[in-house]
């Protein structure tokens, strides 16, 4: 193993009263690709803080090798006091060079010239990106890089970092960003610090193993292992099994939405029952919505059904919104029509959380300062409560303010889910949630009689939860597909390519000069497929490998032989997609 450019020996900080952590030891090499898991209020962003230098620690030893430039990507970026975001994003020490920063903006698609204040989340978050990218980092420090990202902005900053030659470590609620990028995991656990040369990918199964373990010395002391509020409690496999049934069943819902479309210590929640008799909850025909002369929505045609669990997917600007709020008759199509079902009562959670005061006590905003709160017309003591949305019951008089980003989003979760409703809305509803709080939700949302409309970029959580997705892309037309985000990847992949990589029109000499595939072109078109499969298959057997938590310490050469194979592999199998792709084109013109 090569030596560390940056470690923390016996670290230690107080917060409050007591010890947020101590005795940690931590290191990153130069080309780590490190993960950092924790539930919400374990430390993941103060860790960050003190591994960036922007914060001193109570005990322990910071080293770092010369000259090495770590740079932190906040998960709130503050632009106030800046006239515009260039002038944020060319401040403070280390300050990008002008010309670095306009390349990536422009590829990002940032006008870095907008007025700061007035910025949206979305842009905000671009201009941060920027700044960080563009300091050229040997350490990148990226808190929730993905939080108000549309999901072109993610797969461009998946593509910056695949190539990037640093260190970085990531927190983020997002399984498919952390499972594509990381090879190695750090996790924040009860105040103590686990490290496994496994990317999230292979960090289920580990989490189990660590658990079992302890379980079993836990028996041979004979004595109850104390773990409060954790996966283990909740029951790890219990938990994997659950999910399992709830895809199962959304499989099956996803079939029958596509006949219907036809050719074209677990939480322990309760949700309302929905006893409208009526099957149809929204029903839009030919619906369209424009402003300002640009046709966000057109012609849109969808019946949305009793138990529905409907995603909105596309870049940021392209409808979403307007989508969610035309279907909740919000507002009104400037042609057809849109008829909601007159017993439609929903509970609407938008991505600005702005019904959460910070004077406010948890005790307050759960039951209007009282011991017992009304669940789905049902009293329920407050710490019960809390127990169920995976909170301390002792945080029952903590101020809103003094919650984590990803605290307050779990308590307005808490406070919404308690009211009958029969159509939940959610905006965003993952940002700044940790990765338990996303299983509870999804539990939810599975279990909920209801129909449920959700707008996300992140995919793996919709891939889990929603039978029939909507693909916009901004020209006003909506793709409706049967299933998940990965499903109307597919459906949209091919419109992608053709717009990405437009071929000139052959001239009438060119069309009759080949009639067909040479020998070798038609062979590669016939082969390539199974060849595909074939490196696949090869990729997912030695990333099963890795997966192996003890291999770096016990082999670490075929460690790193496998982990050279894998790249070698992904560079062979996007060739090989890239050349089938181009021999699909020749097959396509010539009839």
């Amino acid at each position: 193993m090569a030596a560390p450019i940056l470690s923390y020996e016996d670290l230690g900080l107080v917060q409050g009263a007591g010890w947020l952590f101590r005795h940690l030891d931590l290191y990153i090499g130069e080309r780590d690709r490190l993960a950092l898991i924790g539930r919400n209020g374990a430390g993941k962003t103060t860790l960050m803080k003190l591994i960036a230098g922007a914060i001193d620690s109570d005990e322990g030893r910071r080293t770092i090798v010369p000259g090495t430039r770590v740079v932190l990507l906040e998960q709130d970026p503050r632009v106030e006091g800046f006239a515009t975001l260039y002038d944020f994003v060319l401040s403070g020490p280390g300050a990008p060079l002008p010309h670095e920063a306009d390349a990536i903006a422009d590829q990002l698609g940032i006008d870095l010239s907008r007025e700061a204040k007035s910025a949206s989340g979305g842009e905000r978050r671009r201009a941060a990106i920027v700044r960080a990218l563009a300091q050229a980092p040997d350490v990148l420090l990226l808190d929730e890089p993905t939080n108000h990202l549309d999901i072109a902005a993610i797969e461009w900053l998946e593509d910056w970092l695949n190539r990037f030659k640093g260190a970085f470590v990531v927190i983020s609620h997002d399984r498919t960003f952390l499972t594509r990028l990381t090879g190695q995991t750090l996790w924040l656990d009860r105040g103590a610090i686990r490290r496994a040369e496994v990317g999230y990918g292979g960090f289920e199964a580990w989490t189990e193993q660590v658990y079992a373990e302890e379980e079993r010395n836990a028996q041979r002391l004979d004595a109850k292992l104390k773990i409060e509020e954790h996966w283990l409690q909740r029951g790890v496999t219990g938990r994997r099994r659950r999910n399992q049934g709830r895809l199962a069943k959304l499989k099956e819902m996803r079939a029958e939405r596509a006949a219907m479309l036809g050719p074209q210590g677990a939480a322990n929640l309760a949700t309302a029952s929905d006893d409208t008799k009526t099957k149809v909850v929204i029903d839009a025909k030919h619906a369209s919505k424009s402003f300002d002369s640009r046709t966000i929505i057109r012609d849109l045609t969808l019946r949305i059904t009793r138990g529905d669990r409907i995603g909105v997917v596309g870049p940021n600007g392209a409808g979403k919104t307007t989508l969610l709020k035309l279907l909740t008759g919000e507002y009104a199509p400037d042609a057809g029509e849109v008829k909601l079902a007159k017993t439609l009562d929903g509970v609407v959670i938008d991505q600005q959380r702005k019904l959460m005061a910070p004077e406010k006590t948890v005790r307050e905003v759960l039951a209007d300062g009282g011991d017992w709160i009304d669940v789905l017309g049902a009293k329920k003591h407050i710490h019960g409560y809390l127990k169920d949305f995976l909170f301390d019951p002792n945080m029952v008089e903590a101020k809103v303010g003094t919650l984590s980003g990803g605290e307050r989003s779990r308590l307005l979760l808490a406070r919404e889910f308690a009211r009958r409703s029969n159509l939940l809305v959610l905006d965003e509803p993952t940002n700044d949630l940790d990765l338990e709080t996303l299983d509870l939700l999804q539990e939810v949302i599975a279990d909920y009689d209801g129909t449920v409309l959700i707008v996300s970029h992140d995919r793996d959580f919709l891939d889990r939860t929603v039978t029939l997705t909507l693909g916009l892309d901004g020209s006003g037309t909506v793709d409706i597909v049967a299933g998940g985000y990965a499903d109307w990847e597919k459906r949209r992949r091919p419109k992608v390519e053709k717009k990405a990589a437009p071929r000139p029109a052959p001239t009438a000499p060119e069309r009759t000069k080949a009639a067909k595939l040479s020998y070798k072109d038609q062979r590669d078109y016939d082969t390539l497929p199974q060849r595909i499969e074939a490196i696949e298959a090869t990729i997912a057997r030695d990333e099963e490998a890795l997966h192996d938590p003890s291999l770096y310490a016990r082999d670490p050469a075929k460690f790193a032989e496998l982990t050279e194979a894998i790249e070698k592999a992904l560079a062979e199998k996007d060739a090989a997609e890239m050349r089938w792709l181009e021999l699909a084109e020749q097959v396509e013109a010539l009839g």
